[in-house]
C-alpha cells in the first residue's frame, strides 16, 4: 500500500524517480529556507522536469501562488524546478469565497498586511474588527519571532464562544527562516480549537489543498495520475508527511527544515521523529538531491 512501504534512505531523488509520474514538492524547508534556495533541491527537481513529468509546488504559504512565486527570484529558486504552484493561500481564496459578502477578522503580520490584503482582493468582504466579524482568518501571529501564541488566547476565547468560524490560511506550527524558527497561523488556530472553536484547514494536511494539486497534475499529464505514481516531498511530519499518508502516496522526509539533520544521527532521529508524530514515510533524505 502506497505510504506504508518500510522507510528507506536513498542517496538521491535518482534512485527512486522512475518509480513516480509527477512529484508534490513542499516549499519552505525544502526548496528554500526563506533566506536562500537549496541549490541541490531545486537541481533535483529540475532533473526530474526534464523527462516531461509535472512538479507541483504545494505550500502552506497563507498567500495565492504568484506571490509565492515572487519570493524565488531574489532567492535563487530555478524556475525550470517546478510546473507550477498550489499554495494554501488559493485554497483559502475559495473558502472565503464561499462565505461572502461578509466581514472578516484578519490576524496576520504587521509586517506583510499589505501583501496580505491580496488574498481578499476582489472578494466581497469587508475586514473589520473582531466584535464586527462574521468568520476569522487567520495568516499568522502579528510578529512571528518575538509573540508567543499563547499570548492570543484571550483575544481569540470570545470569538470561539460566539461561534465564530476561523479559516486557518497555514496549518503550520512553525517554519524555519534562515537559522530561526517562526510561529505560523497553525499555532493560533490549536489554541482556537482549545478554546472550542471550530477550524477549516484549506492547506497541508488536509484534503482542500491536495485535491486542488491533482487537480492541476491531472491536467498537467493528461491523465489522472494514481496516488502510487504520485510521490510527495517535505520536512513537516505533521503536514507534508500526514498529508501524503492521507492521500496514499509516497513520501520524501527531508531534514532541511524544521528538524535539522544531525551527521551520524539522521536515521535514528528519523525514526523517533515519526514515532513521536505517529507517522511513517517511503524514504527520508537528509537533504533533497538528485
Amino acid at each position: 500500500m502506497a505510504g506504508m512501504r518500510e522507510l528507506s534512505f536513498p542517496s538521491g531523488l535518482s534512485e527512486i524517480a522512475d518509480r513516480y509520474d509527477a512529484i508534490l514538492c513542499d516549499v519552505w524547508g525544502v526548496i528554500h529556507n526563506g533566506r536562500e534556495a537549496f541549490h541541490d533541491a531545486c537541481d533535483a527537481l529540475a532533473e526530474f522536469r526534464k523527462t516531461g513529468r509535472p512538479v507541483v509546488l504545494i505550500t502552506n504559504a497563507p498567500v495565492q501562488a504568484r506571490y509565492v512565486e515572487r519570493l524565488f527570484e531574489p532567492l535563487g529558486v530555478r524556475r525550470d524546478a517546478y510546473t507550477l504552484i498550489v499554495s494554501s493561500g488559493d485554497a483559502t481564496r475559495t473558502e472565503i469565497e464561499k462565505r461572502s459578502p461578509a466581514r472578516v477578522w484578519r490576524l496576520t503580520s504587521k509586517d506583510d498586511s499589505e501583501r496580505d490584503e491580496t488574498l481578499f482582493k476582489d472578494a466581497d468582504v469587508t475586514l473589520t474588527a473582531p466584535e464586527d466579524a462574521e468568520f476569522i482568518v487567520a495568516m499568522g501571529l502579528r510578529d512571528q519571532f518575538n509573540d508567543h501564541p499563547e499570548e492570543y488566547r484571550d483575544e481569540l476565547r470570545p470569538a470561539a464562544q460566539k461561534g465564530m468560524v476561523m479559516i486557518c490560511a497555514n496549518p503550520d506550527i512553525q517554519v524555519r527562516v534562515g537559522s530561526r524558527l517562526a510561529w505560523t497561523a497553525g499555532a493560533l488556530a490549536r489554541i482556537y480549537e482549545e478554546e472550542g472553536g471550530s477550524v477549516i484547514y484549506p492547506g497541508k494536511p488536509h484534503d482542500a489543498i491536495y485535491d486542488l494539486a491533482e487537480h492541476h497534475v491531472a491536467r498537467l499529464a493528461g491523465r489522472k495520475i494514481p496516488p502510487d505514481r504520485l510521490l510527495a516531498i517535505g520536512d513537516g511530519p505533521e503536514t507534508d508527511v500526514k498529508g501524503a499518508m492521507r492521500r496514499g502516496m509516497d513520501c520524501i522526509y527531508v531534514g532541511t527544515g524544521l528538524s535539522q539533520a544531525v551527521s551520524g544521527r539522521f536515521e535514528a532521529d528519523t525514526r523517533d521523529l515519526f514515532e513521536r508524530y505517529g507517522v511513517t514515510a517511503a524514504y527520508a533524505m537528509t537533504e533533497l538531491r538528485w
